[in-house]
């Protein structure tokens, strides 16, 4: 079964509490449930992994060459700011994928920029967990492609 890694950014570990007119009510626990369950229905397994802090996020994506087949990462605010990230995710020469639970591009100035985008495959974003989903989908077929 072929393994893929989803990273979390910081304050997604808040989700269900926090600004709800952009997040919904959906806990995080209540998305990994959802991505396990369809990873499960397409013979994938992930890891399901969030942290508040940049170098922890680094060090996972540096595992993901030889330990994972892709990586769906939602970079939270790091997506905005974080050259580091970026350059860990360039890094990678596994499938990609960029996933926000809000539109960015329809929210403030400061957060329509993605610098980490520029490393991954494809960007979902505004479709709340549903994302995740079709995240999930969306490397299935980078997988399977490549391979």
């Amino acid at each position: 079964m072929k393994e893929i890694l989803i990273i979390n950014g910081p304050n997604l570990n808040l989700l269900g509490n926090r600004e709800k007119n952009f997040y919904g009510d959906t806990s995080l626990e209540k998305i990994q449930s959802l991505c396990e369950n369809h990873c499960n229905k397409n013979n994938l397994k992930c890891i399901f992994f969030q942290s508040n802090h940049e170098g922890e996020i680094i060090d996972k994506i540096h595992l993901v060459d030889n330990e994972f087949e892709g990586i769906i990462i939602n970079p939270a605010a790091f997506t905005h700011t974080s050259i580091a990230l970026l350059d860990a995710l360039r890094a990678t020469n596994k499938p990609k994928i960029e996933v926000h639970i809000s539109n960015i591009y329809s929210r403030e100035d400061y957060r329509r920029k993605s610098i980490t985008s520029e490393a991954v495959d494809g960007l979902i974003c505004g479709f709340g967990e549903n994302g995740y989903i079709l995240a999930i989908d969306a490397i299935k077929n980078l997988i399977y492609k490549s391979s």
